[in-house]
């Protein structure tokens, strides 16, 4: 009976043990993307800084989904153009966006505005993943538990004097 409970408290120190180091990585993980994010970081940036990242944001006018900056074509040079010159102007990112929608349309922005129906651009992707995720925690949760019931019933059955090991003769003898 001694193993029994020292094998039950030896689970429960494991299962203890996983999550404390499982909650250590998840602080380590944002800890990481705080940092890596520039979460703390007071120094603005300059002006090319935003016009750089401005420019990534940007889609090229007359090319297939490749932003201002990783293009060479006429009207990509054009439109970079006028972001440095927008930005040494004092104008805010938001301001620099709404004029290039309003001269090329909405499509001139690589990723999709976060507000009405393009908001489901971004949701849906996320309640997915979500629903996914809990699907795949309730089927691992389940297996666990018939598994756990499984090596219960396993244990039980091997024990001398239970009902199937009487039956099939587990513990007697075999004659020689």
């Amino acid at each position: 009976m001694a193993d029994g409970h020292d094998g039950a408290a030896r689970g429960a120190s494991a299962r203890r043990w996983r999550r404390l180091s499982f909650g250590a990585a998840l602080v380590v993980l944002g800890v990481a993307l705080a940092i890596g994010s520039g979460v703390g970081s007071s120094i603005p940036p300059t002006a090319g800084q935003r016009a750089a990242a401005l420019e990534t944001q940007i889609r090229c006018p007359s090319c297939v989904d490749i932003s201002v900056a990783q293009s060479s074509a006429a009207s990509a040079i054009a439109v970079r153009r006028e972001v440095s010159r927008l930005v040494a102007a004092g104008e805010s990112d938001q301001a620099i966006e709404r004029r290039l929608v309003g001269q090329y349309g909405p499509t001139i922005l690589l990723a999709p505005p976060a507000s009405g129906l393009s908001a489901l651009v971004w949701l849906i992707p996320l309640v997915a993943g979500v629903l996914a995720l809990g699907i795949l925690g309730v089927f691992f949760w389940r297996r666990s538990r018939s598994w756990r019931r499984l090596r219960t019933d396993a244990d039980a059955d091997a024990r001398p004097g239970s009902k199937i090991g009487a039956e099939t003769g587990a513990g007697a003898e075999v004659p020689a």
